[in-house]
């Protein structure tokens, strides 16, 4: 190794023992002022140079003394991930894909609508679980993002447009849809979504900040205690011989049991007016019948709920197909008969690989799941799949 690589070597090894300061929720923001010696109020003035003015050099906080900003150098850092790539598609949909530490690639969407603009942001390299109708889970699993890769990308989005010097919100809302299940990555994700609603962050409305989860019923539960955003819930079939098909993790945690716990963290929240978001993306001949819309109708009838149709988007890998209009239109009728605010969700960034259900990234897979995937479809890809007993 050269001297010049020794050094730069010996450098990263100095920047991974100090505190990444991107990453901090505002309680721990405080905790760590106040461990090297400074006032609570110093949490408040580094939050907003660095979520509203988008700073990541302790010089530019001229707020600050230069004592401060040396004792900052000595024993921190603001450190986002790095943008690997960005697609912009024909719908005005951006996709970034976002190396993080150990060179795996995530995927973070931007997805423009009028007045509005939502961040579809990832929690995990790949995911740890494996829902068949998921690009995503066919990558396998690496590991949970850090608070800072995570709220880096909202960070990074913003910054993309250069929308921090111009005072101009580009992220109205954020979803925890991404690559991953954000439950399984429970304290990260929780710290990220706590600055997207700081004021001293990026000052997000609760009720637009939603983490979208499969199910993981003891930390939904644990959620609650901790967190004021919305809840949507992955649901996508309206019993459990199906569920447990798509939606493995049902087998532990079964539909009556995530049912009961989304709506105790609904009824814990302040605001009596909130409600889930039930996620059902529409698979042709798998969950699309007029019986399915029926049987959906009457296993949510008490429960405060929206429903969110999902058309599935293709992917390699995937045998599963779009259901033709005529059958999306019949199922999200009757559940508006039925007295459901019933929305179809509109297939945005397909053309880029960005729509639900198809972001990838690139896993560095320690499951081995990918590989097995893989080799699975090349021997059934002449089979049609279906799914018995539903």
């Amino acid at each position: 190794m050269s001297a010049k690589s020794i050094a730069e070597q010996a450098d990263k090894d100095v920047e991974t023992t100090k505190t990444n300061l991107l990453g901090l929720s505002r309680a721990k923001m405080e905790a760590f002022v106040s461990a090297i010696g400074e006032k609570p109020f110093r949490a408040q003035q580094i939050l907003k140079w660095i979520h509203h003015s988008g700073v990541d050099d302790f010089d530019a906080m001229t707020n600050i003394s230069k004592a401060l900003r040396e004792k900052l150098k000595q024993a921190a850092i603001i450190q986002p991930p790095e943008i690997a790539s960005q697609q912009d598609s024909k719908d005005g949909t951006r996709k970034w894909a976002i190396r993080v530490a150990g060179g795996s690639l995530v995927e973070t969407v931007l997805i423009p609508d009028g007045d509005r603009a939502t961040l579809c942001v990832s929690s995990q390299v790949g995911c740890s679980l494996d829902c068949s109708f998921c690009s995503t889970g066919k990558q396998g699993f690496q590991r949970d993002l850090t608070a800072a890769e995570i709220i880096g990308q909202v960070w990074l989005a913003i910054k993309s447009y250069d929308a921090f010097s111009q005072d101009k919100r580009v992220v109205t809302n954020v979803v925890m849809m991404g690559m991953g299940e954000p439950l399984l990555n429970f304290d990260n994700v929780v710290d990220a979504m706590s600055l997207m609603m700081d004021d001293f962050g990026y000052g997000i409305s609760k009720r637009r900040v939603t983490l979208s989860t499969s199910g993981v019923v003891p930390a939904l539960d644990k959620l609650a205690e901790v967190s004021e955003a919305s809840l949507a819930i992955s649901l996508h079939a309206p019993n459990d011989a199906l569920r447990n098909e798509l939606v493995p993790v049902n087998r532990k945690y079964p539909i009556k049991e995530l049912l009961r716990s989304a709506k105790a963290y609904i009824d814990g929240q302040s605001d009596t007016r909130r409600v889930v978001t039930i996620e059902y993306t529409l698979i042709a001949g798998i969950n699309d019948s007029a019986d399915m819309a029926q049987d959906l109708a009457r296993l949510l009838k008490d429960f405060p709920c929206k429903i969110n149709l999902i058309p599935f988007n293709p992917f390699p890998q995937s045998d599963y197909k779009r259901p033709s209009r005529k059958s999306i239109t019949q199922f999200a009728d009757i559940l508006t008969r039925a007295g459901f605010v019933t929305t179809t969700r509109s297939t945005r960034g397909d053309d880029i690989d960005a729509a639900c259900g198809q972001l990838v990234g690139q896993v560095a897979d320690r499951t081995k799941r990918s590989e097995r995937h893989r080799a699975s479809y090349t021997e059934t890809q002449a089979v049609p799949i279906t799914i018995a007993d539903r």
